[in-house]
């Protein structure tokens, strides 16, 4: 019998893509999301309608939504926070991990609205380690964020660097589910593999990115704007890169049947903002005119992943090249919005 997987943040860019190819495989499916509206919803909608979940009407909140494509895949809409309807989900079905993705991003939005920070990434992280350790599901693995290094210098990012400076409130969220992680490791023997993404991209990306802002720009013949004046680098990693890491944290566990751990996932070659800017315009085959501004807040300057604890534990091994990942984008982009 496959094992049940509950992915929260289904409708997220990371949570589709990863529940696809766990569905491709044979494991069944729980979908959480609570569809929030901090980007285009009807493309969240359209994620799931490609996983055979179509667009419902206000009573689809709390209600198991079965898939016409994918006979092992379950959706509810809720919230993580929901202390009473998450310990239902959990009552009702039987589940062997939990991947969570499900997290209230952006780092400069966290500036102007930290409230939902931390209702969904702190509050509703502690009501899914308190469902796992009330039915005994032993395995956690969770998206934490390169964000939590700050705005070090010490390159390329290592999972042993001190990471107590984050300097945004999204960054700090994700500090604390890390700190929560290792509590529940500890004290209830939870399995938890924490994940801090590097800059994810590709099909289906979530439109506040700059890939989709740029993407956007370009094809409307509109000026980008460029922080930092462009002296910005970034470890960009394609999404089919990101999934096999995550699906292999999930299938194999920790060595030396530990209980907590950090893993840096990336590709592990940063980019130059402008680079990644000129790869685009070579896609599109259109060039644009740059709005150089200064750094935002919250930003930081440069990120760049070891991930050589994750290539050595999970045999990870990212292997897309920035202009083919881009050029796959692009592709999605150009017919997604009909160009």
């Amino acid at each position: 019998m496959s094992k049940s997987i509950l992915v929260t943040g289904i409708a997220g860019f990371i949570g589709f893509h990863l529940a696809k190819q766990l569905l491709m495989q044979g494991y069944k499916v729980i979908g959480v999301d609570n569809l929030n509206t901090y980007y285009d919803v009807d493309l969240k909608y359209a994620r799931l309608s490609q996983l055979g979940i179509a667009k419902q009407d206000s009573e689809f909140y709390n209600r198991e939504v079965k898939s016409t494509s994918y006979e092992g895949l379950s959706f509810y809409q809720l919230k993580l926070e929901d202390r009473a309807s998450l310990p239902k989900l959990f009552r009702y079905h039987h589940i062997d991990v939990v991947c969570n993705l499900a997290a209230q991003a952006g780092v400069r939005y966290s500036i102007e609205n930290p409230e939902v920070y931390i209702d969904t990434n702190i509050t509703g992280f502690l009501n899914l380690l308190q469902c796992m350790r009330e039915h005994k599901v032993p395995k956690l693995v969770y998206a934490s964020s390169s964000s939590v290094y700050g705005n070090t210098d010490e390159v390329p990012f290592t999972v042993d660097q001190n990471v107590d400076h984050p300097i945004s409130v999204y960054a700090a969220t994700k500090k604390s589910n890390e700190l929560l992680a290792h509590t529940y490791a500890h004290l209830f023997g939870i399995q938890t593999i924490g994940l801090r993404f590097f800059t994810v991209y590709g099909p289906w990306g979530r439109p506040d990115m700059a890939m989709h802002l740029f993407a956007d720009a370009i094809s409307k013949g509109k000026p980008i704007k460029v922080f930092n004046h462009g002296n910005l680098s970034r470890d960009f990693t394609y999404i089919d890169d990101i999934v096999e890491g995550v699906i292999a944290t999930l299938e194999k566990d920790l060595p030396d049947k530990a209980k907590y751990g950090i893993y840096n996932i990336g590709n592990s070659k940063p980019v130059k903002l402008l680079d990644f800017i000129k790869a685009l315009e070579l896609s599109f085959g259109k060039t644009v005119q740059k709005e150089m501004l200064p750094m935002q807040p919250g930003d930081v300057q440069q990120t760049w992943a070891d991930v050589s604890d994750l290539q050595k534990d999970f045999g990870y091994a990212p292997s897309t090249d920035i202009q083919a990942g881009i050029d796959k984008f692009v592709k999605w982009y150009k017919t997604y919005y009909g160009l």
